[in-house]
């Protein structure tokens, strides 16, 4: 039977390195102020993997190849889906668009992927606010990075990464004027966060309210 090896996303080296530095100054130090309490010990280390197991498999990034298909749009993100609605986009649009949310809890994996192919037109960060992920003005107040991709045959998303009230820093890859590939990585949030896609009015969509989806492995929607 083949082993998977875990591979860990770069954008988590130094936090993963900064947690086993202090759960050892934390258990070295439980040796120290209580050096006969063996049963402290054993619950500080307990306590100790558990938390740093949480920290390294937050930063797993599975490999997810796929033959790309101009005609469909996968999910940019693992979660939920917690918004299927129309919507003004205010931002780049500024007109109609259909809006499909997932939101990532912090047990998901957060790496975020393209969900078509085609060149980046527009790309635009702004600080913000702290709101739920899950809040509906989250994804205008909130700290967010909105990517917009402009497919071969003209069509347009605008993916949107939205911070949560955990989340601390929104990592973007994506530069204008950029070829991007459908299922290639475009970020990484760290920590509860949503990742918004803005789709034309009647786009055909492929999945329903609180569907957990998978970033480039789930079809949410069709290109028109």
């Amino acid at each position: 039977m083949r082993v998977r090896r875990l591979k860990i996303h770069r954008e988590g080296y130094k936090i993963i390195f900064a947690v086993l530095v202090m759960l050892a100054v934390v258990n070295v130090a439980g040796l120290i102020i209580w050096p006969d309490l063996h049963i402290i010990h054993y619950l500080f280390l307990a306590a100790s993997l558990i938390f740093f197991s949480f920290i390294v498999l937050f930063f797993r990034t599975p490999a997810r190849r796929l033959e790309p298909d101009p005609l469909l749009i996968y999910a940019p993100a693992d979660g939920k889906i917690v918004v299927i609605e129309e919507t003004f986009e205010k931002e780049y649009f500024k007109d109609n668009r259909l809006q499909i949310s997932t939101f990532m809890s912090p047990f998901n994996m957060h790496s975020n992927r393209y969900p078509i192919s085609g060149m980046i037109s527009y790309t635009n960060y702004q600080a913000g606010k702290k709101y739920r992920a899950r809040s509906a003005k989250s994804s205008e107040l909130n700290e967010r990075s909105s990517i917009v991709v402009t497919s071969d045959s003209g069509t347009e998303i605008l993916i949107r990464q939205v911070a949560g009230a955990v989340a601390r820093r929104i990592v973007t890859y994506s530069k204008k004027g950029e070829k991007v590939h459908q299922g290639d990585e475009l970020g990484f949030i760290k920590f509860g966060s949503r990742v918004d896609i803005f789709l034309p009015e009647g786009t055909e969509v492929d999945v329903q309210m609180f569907e957990q989806v998978r970033a480039s492995r789930t079809i949410i929607a069709k290109v028109l």
